[in-house]
């Protein structure tokens, strides 16, 4: 299934929204379209929840999921954090980090199985990714980017990484993460 649609006047919808196997989390809008466009699409299959993090919109940005678990920056107010817990499935394991790189959408890629996290997180985010999400951590860059969450978007089935991201670096980034690897971008 593949759908074209906007959050508000970006294209950039990574941004406002974290799309898991278990849940999809929605950043709260002045208009309702993206949202509907979303739930319209996946509330027979997942939870959508509309929510804020951290007082923002950019949810994508700033979280890290995947069907097991959801880590969110410390800075996620108590009722954000409870709006989480009382609308993701019971199985969903939810946890505040306190990382200095807060933007975990953006230093941290990840599916099911494996998180590829930039060089510099802490030990402490390392640990929550392999207890709350279940994963094996890699730290490493893609190419000269250390924010790779920016470049890459992991799933169980297949990576996609930046579209000027080198056949040598995707063909050692599939035999790690054990899932194809395709560059390109969904933007063009």
């Amino acid at each position: 299934m593949a759908i074209r649609c906007q959050f508000e006047a970006s294209n950039e919808v990574g941004v406002f929204c974290k799309l898991t196997n278990s849940y999809c989390l929605v950043g709260i809008a002045a208009s309702e379209n993206f949202y509907s466009v979303v739930e319209g699409e996946l509330a027979d299959i997942i939870p959508v929840i509309h929510c804020s993090i951290a007082g923002t919109r950019i949810v994508g940005r700033i979280t890290v999921g995947n069907r097991k678990g959801l880590l969110v920056p410390n800075d996620t107010t108590d009722q954000e954090l409870q709006h989480l817990r009382n609308s993701l499935p019971d199985n969903v394991n939810v946890r505040r980090v306190d990382e200095k790189l807060s933007a975990l959408g953006n230093v941290i890629a990840c599916n099911d199985y494996v998180a590829l996290v930039h060089p510099e997180i802490s030990k402490e985010t390392e640990k929550a990714l392999e207890e709350v999400l279940q994963v094996e951590v890699f730290r490493m860059s893609l190419g000269n980017h250390a924010l790779i969450g920016s470049y890459a978007v992991l799933s169980s089935q297949g990576a996609l990484v930046e579209a000027k991201t080198s056949p040598q670096t995707q063909r050692e980034l599939a035999a790690l993460v054990q899932v194809p690897v395709v560059a390109g971008t969904v933007n063009r």
